[in-house]
């Protein structure tokens, strides 16, 4: 059965089916493009959706991804208000660590290039008035983020992010960022439809 998902990238966002069942991660880690099929594009400048066939996406492009099937999230979690900011995406949400989770002697590193969030709410930097979408699970792309205001240090899930820290008692602080990891080249516009024969 198809996963119906929602892909955000610089320059619009596209909605359709990926051809594999299971956890839309599964599917991004490890690949370097997907195709999303009979997909909708709505571009960023306003001109409005219209049909786009089967569009392919490089993986490195995709800021911020959203799937009808669920990725799995540790059941003990602890969950942190998190904001963020991914290219022109402002997004709200919580983030979740294991119980005890000390980001200062943490021996585990974040694997993968995507991080899951829940009950998240995304708003166009600087567009606040177009309104906001709203997810109860989204994939964000860790090496596409440059703001990130927590309650705790981040910088190592969001290599290159400006990290503000909230709610200590010394009050908001910010953090230097952790070295970036390299980041494909965003699309001048929307990304090519898939031809025919390899679709």
């Amino acid at each position: 059965m198809p996963n119906r998902v929602e892909a955000y990238t610089a320059t619009g966002v596209a909605t359709g089916e990926v051809a594999r069942t299971g956890p839309v991660r599964d599917v991004l880690e490890g690949a370097s493009d997907v195709v999303v099929e009979r997909a909708q594009w709505l571009p960023l400048d306003g001109s409005g959706e219209r049909a786009a066939g089967d569009l392919r996406l490089l993986v490195d492009d995709l800021f911020l991804v959203v799937s009808d099937e669920p990725d799995g999230i540790p059941v003990h979690a602890q969950w942190h208000s998190i904001e963020l900011d991914a290219g022109p995406y402002r997004v709200f949400g919580e983030m979740p660590t294991m119980p005890g989770f000390d980001p200062g002697r943490a021996l585990a590193r974040p694997t993968g290039e995507f991080v899951v969030l829940r009950d998240a709410r995304i708003v166009l930097i600087d567009h606040e008035d177009a309104g906001e979408a709203s997810s109860a699970q989204l994939l964000v792309n860790r090496y596409t983020v440059d703001r990130i205001a927590a309650d705790l240090m981040l910088g190592f899930f969001f290599p290159g992010a400006k990290m503000t820290i909230t709610g200590s008692s010394a009050g908001e602080h910010e953090a230097a960022p952790a070295a970036a990891a390299p980041v494909a080249s965003p699309p001048a516009e929307a990304p090519a439809a898939v031809p025919a024969e390899s679709a």
